[in-house]
């Protein structure tokens, strides 16, 4: 897909030309036979991890493939066939011939199971009765997979089988460490996968092309020009149905912790020399290890909790009102932390990095803000601003923010945003992770040490938030946060243009 660059001013008509999409890396030629959903009966499952496996299989991909569902609920045949048929009817009416014949064959012969997953020798059963090589996808909670995962032994794993695991991994560095050991009992890294769908191929590739491939950029991506990143996940959904998770989670271990690390790694990484699993993930590892979030606490991270209020017409509860919620848990809704790198490049440069529900505007960004220039020669009239680049995740679109003179009285300077498409995938965000799985390559999988990492840079965090060391703030739900924050602050490095929107689906 070609990808488009716009310049827009207040006077001006926008202008697009055409820019040659990034290649993506070859896959492991030895794709998996078979496909084991556990937590099949759950709200993952229907509402994000089948429709996407749905889309991809429509291309043609991946044809003959087995598919399984087993849960915990005594479901009917006629009960999966309703889920399956739901999940699978978008894509059925945008399939090739070639993935509607798949799709179709899909919904007659998969099956579901009823499965007890931490019962001795249960998981294993099933896992011997399919075809291999297999990947098992553990829909489920991490206590849960941890358990599973302990049922099992390396014989019980045919060659070549893959496993799986959704996000959060663990609930702190020390329980992470421990599925860790656990899944390296069973199987090499490089057939465990670890789940995160917020950075898909596409979007990994346009962050990469854009910093390593342009000659002007990369000299001043650094401390000497650079004044500070922000990282924001912004959604305007509160829970929707979800607190059973979402209240034992809360903000920054849902989003922050997992996703939004992540993309800050990849902003900030090295060149690696290939585009292969090691490379890429040895230089994400490499950004995580020098993160960290310094005390005081109450100085560089801040919690919120929304109260009622309405978003798009509709009327939105107390957090502490909604139903499922325990308030005595203290669980924030909105979170934002700034990170430190104990490095050359990014010394003395903040990482900003919130994300929170029940908010007014959808916001999926990362902000990039240029240090001023040293000095603006005098006579020229206007407000000389700091440029910024935003790179928006879902659509990919890229803005830079720039001052020129005119338009009219060129000693006037004027904001002028180029603006861009970057290149889109053709699946959806789990179709994207599940291709990956499938043929084998763990490029966008999140590594085991990497996963450690993470939950090191927040445990402290969670910690002193925990201990009331840090207050906890409100907003109405449908304004933009706590007026006392500058990310909340109208016009502060706002989200603008196509970088914002109604949000369509949260995360899961």
């Amino acid at each position: 897909m070609l990808g488009t660059v716009t310049t827009q001013t207040s006077d001006q008509q926008h202008v697009r030309q055409p820019q040659p999409a990034p290649s993506a890396a070859p896959g492991n030629p030895q794709p998996v036979r078979s496909l084991l959903i556990l937590g099949a009966s759950g709200d993952l499952t229907g509402r994000l991890l089948f429709p996407g496996l749905a889309r991809l299989i429509a291309t043609g991909r991946h044809e003959g493939l087995t598919i399984v569902g087993a849960g915990h609920e005594d479901w009917s045949a006629e009960q999966w066939s309703e889920r399956v048929h739901d999940a699978t009817a978008a894509a059925l009416a945008e399939s090739t011939p070639e993935g509607r014949a798949e799709l179709e064959r899909i919904r007659q012969e998969s099956r579901y199971v009823q499965l007890d997953v931490t019962a001795p020798g249960a998981l294993a059963g099933i896992i011997a009765e399919l075809p291999a090589p297999a990947a098992v996808y553990f829909a489920l909670p991490p206590q849960i997979a941890q358990k599973a995962c302990e049922t099992l032994n390396p014989h019980d794993l045919p060659e070549g089988t893959r496993l799986a695991l959704e996000k959060p991994f663990g609930s702190s560095a020390a329980s992470a460490a421990a599925l860790n050991e656990t899944l390296r009992a069973l199987l090499p890294e490089q057939q465990i996968h670890r789940v995160d769908h917020f950075l898909g191929k596409g979007t990994v590739l346009n962050i990469l092309g854009l910093r390593f491939a342009n000659n002007f950029l990369e000299p001043v991506w650094n401390r000497d020009h650079i004044e500070k990143v922000e990282i924001f996940f912004d959604e305007d959904l509160a829970l929707e149905g979800r607190a059973g998770y979402y209240d034992r989670a809360g903000a920054l271990r849902d989003m922050i912790q997992s996703h939004l690390l992540h993309v800050m790694a990849i902003l900030a990484m090295d060149a690696p020399a290939r585009l292969d699993e090691r490379d890429l993930r040895d230089a994400i590892s490499s950004v995580l290890r020098a993160a960290r979030v310094e005390k005081p606490f109450d100085a560089t991270t801040r919690r919120a909790r929304y109260a009622a209020g309405s978003i798009a017409g509709r009327s939105i509860p107390d957090y502490t009102a909604e139903e499922g919620v325990d308030a005595t848990r203290g669980t924030e809704t909105l979170a934002e932390i700034t990170v430190t790198l104990a490095s050359w490049r990014w010394a003395g440069v903040p990482f900003i990095l919130r994300s929170g529900k029940a908010l007014g505007m959808r916001r999926k960004e990362a902000i990039v803000t240029f240090k001023p220039v040293p000095h603006l020669p005098e006579g020229f009239t206007g407000v000389d601003e700091p440029n910024r680049l935003r790179i928006g995740f879902g659509p990919d679109v890229l803005q830079l923010d720039v001052d020129i003179n005119g338009p009219g009285d060129v000693m006037t300077l004027n904001r002028v945003t180029l603006d861009a498409d970057l290149s889109e995938t053709d699946l959806l965000p789990y179709g994207e992770v599940l291709e990956g799985i499938l043929n084998a390559d763990p490029l966008l999988s999140v590594r085991g040490d990497t996963a450690e990492n993470c939950w090191s840079i927040v445990d402290p965090v969670l910690a002193a938030w925990a201990a009331d060391e840090v207050p906890m703030d409100t907003y109405p739900a449908g304004s933009a946060g706590p007026s006392g924050w500058a990310t909340s602050a109208p016009g502060e490095d706002g989200a603008g243009g196509r970088l914002s929107g109604p949000e369509t689906a949260g995360d899961a």
